[in-house]
Formats: C-alpha cells, sequence, structure tokens
C-alpha cells in the first residue's frame, strides 16, 4: 500500500489540515480523520472477533451431550435397555417410572434430540468459524491471487453474498420460528420432542451471529485495501484469510 499524498503530489507527513488525495482515500479527509476511521474499523473488527470466538467456545460444550445422547441412544436401541427397564419396573408394581421413560425416554426423543444438539451447534459456531477462516475455500483457484485481489474477493463476497443471504434467511427464519411458537408446534412423531420453535429459533439467531461476523471480516479487509501502511499489515496479521500459504 503506498503512503498517501499531499495535494502536491509529495507523501504526507502529518498535520491535522493535511488532505489525502490519489487512490484508495476519498477527496477531502485528512490524515487524521481517514487513519481514526481506519482505526475504529480495526477496534470493531477485533471486537466482534472476541465476542465470535466467546460465542464459539462456549457453543463448543454441546458437543458433549450430543455425544452423550449418541451413545445413550446407540447402546439402549442395540440391546432393548429401554424396553428391559420399562417391563422390569412394570413387573414390579411400579408405575410412575414405567411412565416415565415410556413418556420422556423414548428412542424417538433421543434422536430428535441429537439433531437439535448438531443444528444448534452449527448455527451458533457459524459465525466463529468464518472469523476464524475455518470454512471451506476453493483453494485451488483463489491461492493463486495475489493478497489485493483476494482481500477485495472478501469485500465483495460479503457485500453481495453473506449480506443478501443472512437477511434473507433471518427474515424468512423468524417468520418460521415464530410461527411455529404461535401454533405450539411439536415433533410429527408421537413420542417426538414438544416446543419445536426452540430449535427453529436458532436459523435466526444464527444468521445474526453469522452477519456480524462478516462485518468484522469486512472491517479488517477494508482497512487492508485502504488504511495506512502500519494499519494495513496490522489488519493483514488480524486476517487469517490473508495469510500466505505455506508451500
Amino acid at each position: 500500500m503506498a503512503p498517501p499524498l499531499c495535494h502536491d503530489g509529495r507523501p504526507c507527513g502529518g498535520g491535522t489540515s493535511t488532505v489525502l488525495v490519489g487512490r484508495g482515500y476519498p477527496a477531502g479527509y485528512s490524515i487524521d480523520v481517514w487513519g481514526e476511521t481506519m482505526q475504529q474499523l480495526l477496534a470493531a473488527s477485533r471486537a466482534i472477533d472476541r465476542f465470535q470466538s466467546a460465542v464459539g467456545r462456549t457453543a463448543a460444550w454441546l458437543l458433549i451431550p450430543m455425544m452423550l445422547v449418541i451413545i445413550i441412544d446407540v447402546i439402549t436401541r442395540k440391546f432393548g435397555l429401554l424396553i428391559v427397564a420399562k417391563d422390569f419396573f412394570l413387573n414390579n408394581g411400579m408405575a410412575v417410572p414405567a411412565h416415565l421413560i415410556g413418556t420422556y425416554f423414548t428412542s424417538t426423543k433421543f434422536q430428535e434430540l441429537e439433531w437439535h444438539l448438531h443444528a444448534a451447534l452449527f448455527l451458533l459456531c457459524l459465525g466463529f468459524g468464518y472469523v476464524k477462516n475455518s470454512h471451506v475455500r476453493i483453494e485451488i483457484i483463489r491461492e493463486r491471487f495475489d493478497l489485493q485481489t483476494k482481500s477485495w474477493l472478501e469485500v465483495i463476497g460479503i457485500v453481495f453474498f453473506i449480506v443478501p443471504y443472512t437477511y434473507l434467511l433471518f427474515r424468512y427464519g423468524f417468520n418460521f420460528a415464530a410461527r411455529s411458537f404461535e401454533l405450539n408446534e411439536v415433533s410429527s412423531a408421537l413420542t417426538g420432542l414438544s416446543h419445536r420453535w426452540i430449535i427453529k429459533s436458532f436459523v435466526p439467531i444464527g444468521m445474526v451471529l453469522l452477519f456480524i461476523a462478516a462485518m468484522g471480516v469486512l472491517f479488517r479487509n477494508l482497512v487492508f485495501l485502504f488504511g495506512s501502511p502500519d494499519l494495513s499489515r496490522e489488519a493483514q496479521e488480524l486476517s487469517p484469510e490473508l495469510h500466505l500459504s505455506e508451500e
């Protein structure tokens, strides 16, 4: 990134009244105003990164109950333990435990809870994965480009794809969950889970998190493209999507 130029074409040396001209710098902006704007964008990107990391690391704990539910479901179905336990309680005159097993500990409930937890984990970690650049990319094509082109592709992708995508899914996902809540929707299976609106509400929540993550990535790429050389290098260090691939 070339240093900013003053109105006479020479590199600017500072000062509150110096006006930036040239490629990448809006006409009429002073060094202080433009630099402060870039610093604020970079600070916002860091804050979003910390927020997404906190959400992602917290949501990752859902892996533990999900694995436990899968293990319990597989073992109980393989050996018929739920049926054995229910018959045992009925034969010994303990109707309450038998009713609890038949109502709340069915294989259908376990299987539905598995994909409920998986969906919640995926949607809550979607933004975290994006800011950490851990999502799938077409590296065969992308890695051929220089850093400037990669950054521009990131900006274009966010503005023209992620923003409308998250808006549409949030809008229709919110209505999807609201309608489920109003109807008190339950599972279509007789012994399935109730309160289907809970899992459906994770769709708009996940889209909000992805939108916030996209803004963080957008901010740091804008700083890389239009910031001063020092801020540009700092933005690159903050951006895993702009790290050079290892040969």
